[in-house]
């Protein structure tokens, strides 16, 4: 134990605490090359920690800042429970692509109209995610503790379900839970 009171000149450790620090001392590398080694494991355990956090398969707590908490817990359930448009619009864009560089004017027709349609409806679909989000949100938490989570939402709504990162842990449809 370490005596900080005043009028001491150093403060005095235990003979446990003394030998111990410097047990740790002499593990400490002792070049360069063993110091980048010992750096590169640590960073190595660090991240399969966290892609097993990412992967659904490890401790919540080593998630990336943005993906940490409550909040953002309940809005990745909120948006995995549905489904969307947004979620769509990629492989749409691409089959509207594909049909553009077909010359006929059948084409271009079902194109201007397969374009319109899903612009459109990604747009409604996102208010409604959006204002029901808003509410569960308003609901459950403080104004403060919200903030950036309808856009982390909009942004995760856009991905493909199989491609996003916090892997879903809820199925569609099923209710949220009462507590995060």
């Amino acid at each position: 134990m370490i005596d900080d009171s005043p009028g001491k000149g150093r403060p005095t450790r235990s003979r446990k605490e003394a030998e111990a620090l410097r047990k740790q001392q002499m593990k400490r590398p002792t070049g360069r090359r063993e110091q980048m080694r010992r750096e590169r494991e640590r960073r190595s355990k660090l991240r399969e920690k966290q892609l097993a956090a990412l992967d659904g398969r490890g401790d919540a707590t080593y998630l990336p800042a943005r993906d940490r908490g409550a909040v953002r817990a309940l809005v990745r359930d909120y948006i995995d429970r549905r489904r969307s448009v947004a979620e769509y619009m990629l492989p749409i864009l691409v089959v509207i692509l594909v049909l553009s560089f077909i010359p006929n004017p059948t084409a271009v027709t079902v194109v201007f109209f397969l374009w319109s349609v899903t612009i459109l409806s990604t747009v409604v679909d996102e208010v409604f995610l959006v204002v029901g989000l808003k509410r569960e949100l308003k609901r459950r938490f403080e104004p403060g503790e919200a903030k950036g989570a309808v856009t982390y939402g909009v942004l995760r709504s856009t991905q493909l379900r199989r491609t996003r990162r916090p892997r879903p842990t809820i199925q569609r449809g099923e209710p949220l839970r009462e507590r995060y």
